[in-house]
């Protein structure tokens, strides 16, 4: 149990400091968003870059693992939209935000930090082939299905345009092909390039975290509270519950390469679902709640599934 709470402390300690500077203003509310645009913007992508740029395609890109991931998200999202519609009264918009929430996962703010920490280096090139797909592929999906079922809903070829000019800016998927282009190409930036690369890597896990933690003190539990949990359920224990099952159970992935998948489907809801809620105005409530709850609870719930899959 001690190499457990080694991995986790560390982590959740620094979103702690983050939570905790700006609630007591030693660091201002205003600069989390721009922390968070760095992290997300400039940081995360030469991260991708630089995992894309030294990765071993033969081993890294394992459809064993990232279809399992990617079916335990789009189940959390079809499944939690179906619970908000029917249980709670949610319209389609809203439904569909709130099962958002319930399938997008806190890839890089959280998922890194931890699984860096439990596995080191050698889980990093499968992580981030997960990661690779992740934001361009579900924020598709995302908006295409929420384009359909609003009620001023846009018909699919406008619904395809707006998806495809948000996947071509964004900048984390920007970092992914120009990695894999620089890889397939076999070509390596200078040492002052590799430098840089090196130094805006290491600045995303302190980054991140602290800003998360700073970011959470914008949200707070609402009315909206049960069905928030609800999501967080999904998002914390049935999506790598789901991956857990397809990968060992279904495909045989050995554990000590299926459990990479399986712990970055358990990290708590991202804060694009957030952006997501709130580019449709559909569901805030919920979304930011969810995003409370499941990084609260996602103390416990990260410790039962490094637990479970070893460390």
């Amino acid at each position: 149990m001690l190499p457990i709470f080694n991995v986790i402390i560390p982590v959740f300690a620094i979103m702690a400091l983050g939570n905790l500077a700006v609630r007591f203003r030693l660091y201002p509310a205003i600069g989390v968003k721009g922390l968070v645009a760095f992290v997300n913007n400039f940081a995360t992508p030469c991260l991708l870059f630089q995992a894309m740029l030294h990765a071993d395609f033969n081993t890294t890109f394992n459809p064993s693992i990232i279809v399992p991931f990617y079916v335990g998200s789009l189940t959390s999202l079809g499944v939690g939209a179906l619970i908000a519609i029917r249980w709670f009264g949610a319209r389609p918009g809203e439904g569909i935000s709130s099962g958002f929430g319930a399938m997008f996962t806190n890839t890089v703010m959280i998922g890194i930090p931890i699984i860096h920490r439990a596995y080191g280096d050698g889980a990093m090139p499968t992580t981030f082939s997960i990661i690779a797909f992740h934001a361009p592929m579900l924020i598709t999906i995302g908006m295409l299905v929420m384009e359909q079922v609003r009620r001023d809903g846009a018909p699919l070829g406008r619904s395809l345009a707006v998806s495809a000019v948000r996947i071509v800016q964004n900048p984390l998927l920007w970092g992914v092909v120009l990695g894999l282009v620089c890889n397939r190409l076999g070509w390596l930036p200078p040492e002052p390039g590799l430098a840089f690369l090196d130094m805006m890597a290491a600045a995303v896990v302190p980054a991140a975290l602290f800003g998360l933690g700073g970011a959470l003190n914008e949200y707070r539990l609402s009315d909206v509270w049960l069905q928030a949990t609800i999501m967080s359920i999904f998002k914390l224990i049935i999506h790598p519950l789901i991956a857990y099952v397809l990968m060992i159970h279904v495909l045989h992935v050995p554990m000590e390469y299926a459990r990479y998948g399986i712990l970055l489907a358990a990290m708590p809801a991202g804060i694009n679902a957030y952006v997501f809620a709130t580019y449709y105005e559909r569901g805030v409530n919920v979304v930011t709640n969810t995003i409370l709850i499941s990084t609260l609870a996602s103390v416990v719930t990260v410790t039962l599934w490094l637990t479970i899959l070893g460390t």
